[in-house]
């Protein structure tokens, strides 16, 4: 059993940065996403799960600061080493599950009615 959650950590960056990326999807569904995106960052391999997890406390504490939209922005855009891969990981796996569990998802993140 892992000794450290990732949802106190991963969450709250997953979720604003889907808000930033798909602001139509539903609160709901977004809620959803972040659980996914917790889970399986709780999978990992117990080597990359640790990178992750410090990874992530230093973008929770960031976030936590004035001025977090910037940052959050910036993050969202940067290839910085280990920063870009952090938010790619959990882009891809919240995109992933948005267009596998609902694939008519527009691109904003408004369903299909």
């Amino acid at each position: 059993m892992r000794t450290v959650p990732s949802a106190p950590l991963v969450g709250p960056f997953a979720d604003r940065l889907l808000r930033l990326d798909v602001p139509s999807l539903p609160p709901a569904n977004r809620a959803e996403v972040v659980a996914f995106t917790t889970r399986r960052v709780d999978t990992l391999p117990s080597i990359t799960y640790l990178g992750v997890v410090f990874l992530a406390a230093i973008v929770r504490l960031v976030l936590l600061l004035p001025g977090s939209d910037t940052t959050l922005r910036f993050l969202a855009r940067t290839s910085l080493p280990l920063l870009g891969e952090y938010t790619r990981l959990v882009r891809s796996l919240g995109y992933a599950y948005i267009w596998d569990t609902w694939p008519d998802t527009a691109p904003d993140g408004r369903l299909a009615a």
